[in-house]
């Protein structure tokens, strides 16, 4: 029960103090969550009270089931844009079938990760490497802010890619209005003013810190409320100012998606695509809180509770939700000790649901792009661009590939580009693993790359480390590198392979060593292992490879050594060690 309850775990142990640092927490956290809510759901396209409702039963759940103690869920940025683009495929915005594609897409990718959880699928996620993810996330918080430009403007730009924007923009920047440009302006230039000053300003004026950071946390409402004000009090609705408009009050109504078969055919692909990136955000964010107070996760636990919290999101009336990097901070900022400040910060959506909805009717637009424009681009990463270029190319070029195709293509291309990228190049460097001919270091029983320190060799053994697990892709290039390098040199009596590096072998690796087994008897060498490790010996004495082997299988590579050319090798370690020439 504690597995599938983490609940359980803390719940016990719960205290005056606790409460106490998760009320506050909460608190902050609701602060932040109200604007960022209503604006993530008309970046996806739909009513603001949506956003609300996509805000409360995900963080009880999460609350359940979830088990990092300070990640905070709901609407993000990019899962957002991610539901706009595949719901924008299937119906009309505004419309009643655009609502219930998002809610179906909530449910179906909730259940996907549920599924996933259950089975235990959350290395699936590893397939997903991290520049491409990076560039994912860059790439679409670029797209979040451009998108956001027509409504600073005042003006209507549909596009689901950066060019389809920006040519949208241009096209009618004559029809910019005077007013939602102001508003707009002057609202993202308070947010990044009180992002980046407020909080000095703040504590020169004596406040205290934990006052200053709430005040700051507090900036997007204060934004809120002030252009609120101002578009009531001068009618700038009247002027051609887009307003949120009325926003039902009251709670969600729990209810069951559309059961549509084409429907949900439809959002099978968008929903993987979703459940991928928010489960990789997730881990990420929880993980990273999790290690700076020492604390574990269970990532196959995590696709649970995002799941669960994702159908709850479903079925009262939201959208898909999950793990918010810059408000999980926050609430680690803040001092939450348990998952409990995700359910009082559901509880405080509630109440903003109930009585502040009818408040904000007179709500400009303007105000909500804003608060996503400062939001995303904190999630633009351009150091990671040169960090990737240094560090791999080929890496680099998958970046590149999924940054441009979400832009120029859409955000659905783009990452399953960038999911069809990672696995090909995580194929592409398992299939030529680094095999290094290896020799003795004098002095001792260590054996090294040939090319990289001063080591002895035999003429009549030639010794080969292969540093990676050996599986079909990779097989075949075993094969072509041992038999080219005795084919090189005529020498050659022994063949040495020290598996030092080998912690997993299938069926089509066996298959290879058997037929390199084969192939070198016919031309007068054996075939000898080292340093095998236990289970991959275990596999191998299934099979009648080792009644087969030529050679044999030896301890270390010392010991394969000292059996083949025992002069040599006892000569050698007698010698005083000398220094290799790099590391």
């Amino acid at each position: 029960m504690r597995r599938y309850f983490p609940i359980l775990d803390w719940a016990s142990t719960y205290d005056k103090p606790t409460l106490m640092s998760d009320l506050l927490a909460a608190m902050i956290v609701t602060i932040m969550l109200i604007p960022q809510s209503l604006a993530y759901a008309l970046l996806a396209g739909l009513p603001a009270e949506v956003g609300l409702y996509a805000s409360i039963a995900p963080l009880i759940l999460y609350a359940v089931f979830g088990t990092s103690r300070t990640l905070a869920v709901g609407p993000v940025a990019v899962a957002s844009l991610m539901t706009a683009a595949a719901v924008g495929e299937l119906a009309t915005q505004g419309t009643p079938e655009y609502l219930s594609a998002a809610i179906a897409l909530a449910v179906c990718s909730g259940l996907m990760l549920l599924i996933m959880g259950l089975l235990r699928l959350g290395f699936v996620a590893n397939f997903l490497s991290h520049p491409v993810i990076s560039g994912f996330i860059s790439a679409s918080a670029v797209l979040i802010a451009v998108g956001q430009l027509p409504s600073i403007l005042g003006i209507r730009a549909p596009g689901q890619t950066l060019p389809e924007i920006l040519h949208g923009i241009f096209g009618n920047l004559h029809s910019t209005n005077g007013c939602t440009l102001l508003i707009g302006v002057a609202a993202t230039g308070f947010l990044f003013w009180s992002r980046s000053r407020l909080k000095g300003a703040l504590l020169r004026y004596g406040i205290a810190p934990v006052t200053a950071g709430v005040l700051v946390r507090a900036a997007p409402v204060a934004a809120v409320a002030l252009t609120t004000l101002v578009a009531y009090g001068f009618g700038l609705q009247a002027q051609g100012v887009a307003v949120v408009g009325d926003i039902p009050s009251g709670l969600p109504v729990p209810s069951l998606p559309s059961l549509d078969p084409a429907l949900w055919q439809a959002i099978l692909l968008p929903a993987a695509l979703i459940s991928l990136v928010g489960y990789v955000e997730t881990v990420s964010v929880a993980q990273t809180l999790a290690a700076k107070r020492r604390q574990r996760i269970d990532p196959d636990q995590e696709l649970v509770a995002l799941g669960v919290s994702n159908i709850g999101a479903g079925l009262s009336g939201g959208f898909p939700v999950t793990g918010g990097f810059s408000r999980s901070v926050v609430n680690f900022d803040a001092g939450a000790e348990t998952p409990a400040a995700g359910a009082y910060t559901a509880v405080g959506m509630a109440l903003a649901t109930l009585f502040l909805a009818p408040l904000l009717y007179h709500l400009p637009k303007a105000t909500l792009a804003a608060t996503i424009i400062v939001a995303v681009l904190g999630l633009v990463d351009l150091h990671a661009l040169r960090r990737t270029w240094v560090a791999n190319r080929a890496d680099f070029a998958a970046m590149a590939a999924t940054i441009a195709l979400t832009l120029l293509a859409g955000v659905e291309i783009g990452i399953a580009a960038g999911v069809g990228l990672s696995i090909l190049l995580h194929l592409y460097r398992t299939s030529r693993p680094h095999v290094a001919v290896i020799g003795q270091v004098p002095g001792t029983e260590h054996y090294r790359n040939i090319k990289r320190h001063r080591v002895v060799t035999t003429p009549d053994v030639l010794a080969l480390r292969v540093d990676e697990a050996l599986y079909f892709p990779n097989a075949r290039f075993l094969e072509d590198t041992v038999l080219g390098g005795v084919a090189e040199d005529k020498r050659i009596r022994h063949v040495v392979l020290n598996c030092v590096a080998v912690n997993d072998v299938d069926s089509s690796a066996i298959e290879s060593l058997e037929a390199i087994n084969t192939r070198l008897k016919d031309s007068g060498v054996k075939l000898h292992l080292a340093d095998v490790k236990g289970p991959v010996m275990d596999r191998l004495r299934r099979t009648h490879f080792i009644d087969d082997l030529t050679g044999a299988v030896h301890m270390t590579m010392y010991d394969a050594m000292l059996a083949l050319a025992p002069e040599a090798t006892k000569a050698t370690s007698a010698l005083p060690r000398i220094e290799t020439l790099r590391a």
